[in-house]
């Protein structure tokens, strides 16, 4: 991770409560908490690594007792666990939550791409220019932008589905499995970027043509072997449990 200039958020000064406590700026704190989870869900913070409160505090700018805060916050989430006289340890993604949770994707995605196939009042248009943008961004070599293009394809077509209760689900899962997808990115290139792409507008073709089995059924093949290729990867870099 190449080194970068912070600055350093200081406590604003604290305000004496009833009890005679001075706690931290809550603003402050949930700053640390948003900024300590986006690294984590980015995998800019190492799966397994152990860090300290202070190296913490260095890194992203903040005073030890926020970042505290903010580590128990993301511990009850699952992100990272407190360890006694080691520090704070990133937990690594497990591959069996990660298999449950893409379970849960690949039924509620592909009833949302037969729901939009069964209403011809839908406009798919943002969906071709999420395909455009993935074509464009592997043409010039940025991986990064072809990922992102390609999460906003996966989140249009949920979006598109017009059930805000399927939508909310899919979008609670949303950064475990970005989480992943953000690591396996990293350590290997994704395997067949264009195969993708194609089978993206596969899935747009059976939609326009109001085939809501054959866009279902498109939909749950292409996310099951986006999952196989991510867990290949997950394999073989031995992460395998939390």
């Amino acid at each position: 991770m190449s080194a970068t200039r912070v600055k350093i958020v200081q406590d604003e000064p604290p305000v004496a409560t009833a009890n005679g406590t001075k706690p931290v700026k809550r603003n402050t704190t949930e700053l640390a908490y948003a900024e300590l989870r986006r690294r984590i869900i980015e995998s800019e913070l190492t799966p397994g690594s152990y860090m300290l409160e202070q190296e913490l505090g260095l890194m992203l700018g903040f005073s030890r007792t926020p970042i505290r805060e903010a580590a128990i916050r993301l511990q009850g989430e699952g992100l990272v666990q407190i360890v006694p006289r080691h520090g704070i340890r990133i937990v690594p993604t497990s591959i069996s939550d990660i298999r449950n949770i893409y379970q849960v994707l690949i039924s509620l995605e592909s009833t949302a791409a037969s729901l939009i196939a069964s209403n011809k009042g839908v406009d798919i248009t943002p969906l071709v220019t999420a395909c455009e943008a993935m074509s464009a961004a592997y043409e010039r070599g940025d991986m990064l932008a072809w990922a992102a293009a390609d999460e906003v394809f996966h989140e249009t077509l949920v979006a598109l589905s017009g059930n805000t209760r399927l939508q909310s689900v899919v979008m609670n899962c949303r950064d475990q499995v970005h989480r992943v997808r953000r690591f396996t990115q990293m350590v290997k290139p994704h395997p067949q970027p264009v195969k993708s792409v194609q089978e993206h507008y596969g899935i747009i073709d059976a939609i326009q043509c109001g085939d809501a089995a054959k866009a279902s059924a498109l939909y749950r093949a292409h996310r099951e072997r986006g999952w196989r290729d991510q867990t290949s990867v997950l394999q073989q870099f031995g992460i395998q449990q939390a």
